[in-house]
Order: C-alpha cells, then structure tokens, then sequence
C-alpha cells in the first residue's frame, strides 16, 4: 500500500517543527503581464483568487507578516514558527538590490526564519540564486516554488505561459546545484491534454531534481481567458469530479521518485472566483481532501 510522503514531514524531519506560511504581496509583477513577454498573465490566472485578503502591496511587509501571523493564530492555533511567502506574482522579477532590499525586511521581523518564494523559471539567474544561497547561508529558511504548470510545451503555448519546459528543466537544475531547496507547481486538466498525457507526467517529474511538488485541478476562475476557452472549447478538457481525481492522485503519487515530497496534491479556491460553467466539489477543505486521498491511498488494491 502506498503512502504520502508528505512536505510537512520534511520540515519536521529538518527543522524540529511545522512552520506556518505567511503571505507577503510586495507589488511584483510578472514578465506575461508587463509586455516583455505578453500581458494579461497566462490564460487561468486570477491572482486574487489564491492569495489571503490581509496581504496587499499598499501594506508595509511588517504589517502584513503582523495581520498574517494574527490570522494563522485564530485559524492554526498551534502555529508558532512563522516564514514570509512571497507568493503573488513573480518574485524574483526586479534587480537583485531591490530584492535583496525587500527580503531583508521580511527577515527583520522578529518571528520570521526564513522565505519561500514564488517565481517563474525564466525569471531566475545566476546572481538571484547566489543571493538566495547566501541567505540560507546566514542560517534562514530558503525554499524556491516555480511555476511550470506542464510539461509539454504544446500546453504551455496553448495557455500563453511565455516560456518551454527546457526552461524550467534548466531553473530547477541550477537551483539544485546551490543545494537550495525547492518546490515546483504542475496543474492536471489543462485543455489538450488526455488522462494518460497527465500520468505520464510523472516519469518526467522524476528526472527534476526536486524537493518537493505542489499539484492543483485546473479550477476555471471568473473572467480569466481560460473561462472563454472552456466555453467554446470544453471538449478539448478532461474535466475531473472528485473521486476521479482522488483514483487519479492515488494512482499518480506512487510513481513519483521516493524522495519527492508532495506539499500540496489539490487546490481550494474561494468558491466566489469560480466560473459558473464549471461544477465544483461544493465546499470542502484541503484537509478532508487529504484524508480522503489517504484513505483511497491505504486502501488494499482490491477494495
């Protein structure tokens, strides 16, 4: 019977404990939404629809780690360890003194040990990952989440991501060459793309040399370009209802590499986000979902 090797067990294998994630906005962009590479971000983005309320970029980064922690402690009442996650958009998009300049000042407060940041692979370099390293060095947290969505570069055309999976091959190989730690993002029922394409997948993650993977079902966001895709294009998705997704994650983990472990295997989007051409789940929290995958997971094949 297969397990979940869970990212949660990471932590506390390596720092002692769970630490808490506390959403910082500090006013990225992206190069999909500038004009360098396209504009209006790739075809399902709502940035809204993923990041808490509290994190706004009009907010000092004290103020918002302050309303983020008072958050979790009312939410996760055994929260006690705390890292800055800057998360919307891409954040390692600006200078290096600009970043070094902001990181700084997520690490000045108090309850924070360290940084996760969210980023594309094509706005990563050299010089940025020497300063993540140094950070790490002066004894922080430091964890690199990449967005690469897919692995065929047909998709990632079709969802206007502005960059081929070779480049995101060649990001996570250099950041696993500082020893850095870091996590990449993949999303199941992205249009053209079959069951088998998908599952499939899983033997090309395994050549990454990463820690861990975050894995999300395409959620159709009000107003997002992908909204009018699935409309007129609905026959080219491979629309999963929860048990067919719990069957497919049950099935699709066990063939990743041992040493990979999953931070998330699922996404929640605040159910006001949602476009009303697609049917949800009804509203249930990652937590059950998990129990759920678990128990499909533990289960004996024949069951």
């Amino acid at each position: 019977m297969a397990e979940l090797n869970s990212f949660v067990d990471f932590f506390r294998k390596k720092y002692g404990a769970r630490m808490q994630k506390v959403v910082v906005d500090a006013g990225f962009t992206c190069p999909n939404r500038d004009g360098s590479k396209g504009t209006g971000g790739c075809s399902f983005c709502l940035n809204n629809a993923f990041h808490p309320n509290y994190c706004t970029p009009d907010k000092p980064i004290h103020q918002q780690i302050d309303e983020g922690i008072e958050f979790h402690r009312v939410r996760y009442r055994h929260a006690q360890r705390y890292i800055a996650y800057f998360q919307p958009y891409s954040n390692t998009y600006a200078p290096v003194e600009r970043l070094r300049e902001l990181y700084a000042e997520a690490l000045s407060h108090p309850l924070i040990e360290g940084l996760v940041i969210g980023t594309r692979p094509d706005c990563i370099d050299e010089e940025k990952l020497d300063l993540l390293k140094s950070i790490e060095e002066d004894g922080k947290i430091v964890i690199i989440e990449y967005g690469i969505e897919s692995c065929y570069d047909k998709t990632l055309e079709r969802i206007g991501r502005g960059h081929d999976f070779d480049c995101a091959r060649r990001a996570v190989e250099a950041t696993a060459k500082r020893g850095l730690t870091q996590c990449a993002h993949f999303i199941f029922g992205l249009p053209g793309e079959t069951l088998q394409m998908m599952m499939d997948e899983a033997d090309i993650i395994n050549t990454l040399p990463l820690t861990s993977v975050k894995f999300h079902q395409l959620q159709i966001i009000k107003g997002t370009r992908m909204e009018e895709v699935f409309r007129t294009q609905r026959q080219d998705f491979h629309e999963f209802t929860l048990d067919g997704y719990l069957d497919f994650m049950a099935e699709f983990i066990p063939r990743l590499r041992n040493d990979i472990y999953i931070d998330r295997f699922a996404s929640e989007v605040p159910p006001r986000y949602l476009s009303p051409l697609q049917k949800g789940w009804g509203l249930i929290r990652y937590q059950e979902l998990l129990a759920m995958l678990r128990q499909r997971m533990s289960a004996p094949a024949d069951t």
